[in-house]
């Protein structure tokens, strides 16, 4: 099963890592089911990981493998690929949660149906003349659940489908008018600005060093070890703080959110399926307020972004 080449080499010993972990998780994993075989898998996933950070190191890219929602990635890719049987279980499994999501947004049956044959039209890799094109299904990383994944795409070819149609009006303006783009009952996908608001007060509640961190590991890709040396402590110590960082921030997240009005069922489904990157939230610039004095952003000033 080929797949696209990755941006830049991983470290020979990530790559070995990654085919163990491939060995081990293989048969849970569902490719066999698909005709994948454990190297396919390892392909995959070195892919998806070079994506994410192709300079990080052995324990974090250990711990990235570990949170991937293995057997949803490799469905979506499968599908992506053309797989028949793949196709009949994402349908078998996901179809109500489609049609759902578009109903719940376009309100109206004829507009929802007009949506889910949009989107099945953009995940099985076609255009609207019938020809073949990338499966949107390939952009799926598996860093959240597939059926929230969904959720956000149903959002996003709606929108786009409103663009299409309207495109004397901007979609600044059409909101200002009163367009509705989400659900008449609170959804825990990226629209639900309870969400947004939650992570965006709490990012902005971080301590300097805590932003520091984040900013540094997630946003300008730099390894444990550059960090740690940058901060005169071992990897293992940066490693620990970022562990405890990130989860204290998904607490208060949550905490948040339920403070806001969600239930506590909403609220840990919004943190399992939403992907910070989808929340209309500034996180770079939030993150590196107020880090401007310490040593990663004296030593790399050009790239601050």
């Amino acid at each position: 099963m080929a797949s696209a080449s990755v941006s830049a080499p991983l470290n020979p010993q990530v790559v070995a890592m990654i085919g163990e972990f491939s060995a081990q998780h293989y048969e849970d994993s569902g490719a066999r089911q698909f005709g994948m075989s454990p190297a396919d898998l390892a392909e995959m996933l070195a892919e998806v990981v070079s994506q994410w950070n192709n300079a990080a190191a052995e324990i974090a890219v250990r711990n990235f493998l570990a949170a991937l929602r293995l057997e949803e990635l490799v469905l979506a890719r499968a599908c992506a690929a053309g797989d028949n049987r793949a196709w009949e279980v994402f349908l078998n499994r996901y179809r109500a949660t489609l049609y759902e999501s578009a109903y719940k947004i376009a309100k109206e049956e004829s507009k929802a149906r007009a949506l889910a044959d949009s989107l099945y039209a953009a995940l099985y890799g076609v255009d609207a003349k019938g020809q073949q094109r990338t499966s949107k299904l390939r952009s799926y990383q598996g860093r959240g659940s597939l059926q929230g994944w969904l959720r956000t795409v149903v959002a996003q070819e709606y929108v786009n489908l409103y663009r299409a149609t309207r495109r004397e009006t901007s979609l600044d303006a059409a909101l200002d008018e009163g367009a509705q783009f989400a659900a008449g009952e609170p959804d825990v996908s990226v629209a639900d600005p309870r969400a947004e608001t939650a992570a965006a007060e709490e990012l902005a509640a971080l301590a300097a060093e805590e932003r520091f961190l984040l900013a540094a590991y997630y946003l300008d890709r730099r390894t444990l070890a550059e960090i740690a040396r940058l901060q005169g402590v071992h990897e293992s110590t940066i490693s620990r703080k970022l562990e405890r960082v990130t989860s204290e921030l998904r607490k208060r997240i949550r905490k948040r959110m339920i403070a806001a009005g969600m239930s506590p069922r909403q609220a840990d489904e919004a943190m399992q399926d939403v992907d910070v990157r989808d929340l209309r939230v500034r996180v770079g610039e939030t993150l590196r307020q107020g880090t401007e004095d310490l040593s990663f952003y004296k030593e790399k000033s050009g790239n601050q972004g």
